[in-house]
């Protein structure tokens, strides 16, 4: 029973699923929230390794 409502029902919704899962990632990356703190993951490789040691 369980088996046939997976196949039937969730299995070709699978697509909209990823989008909805995508479109929320997204969604949580740009927010203007989080911009700050990609903007300062992004100057990692930029910064000066020498002034830690």
């Amino acid at each position: 029973m369980l088996e046939t409502f997976v196949n039937d029902v969730l299995r070709p919704l699978w697509g909209l699923w990823m989008m909805v899962l995508f479109l929320g990632i997204v969604f949580w990356a740009f927010r203007p929230k989080n911009k700050g703190r990609f903007e300062s993951y992004g100057d990692i490789p930029l910064r000066d390794d020498d002034k830690e040691r």
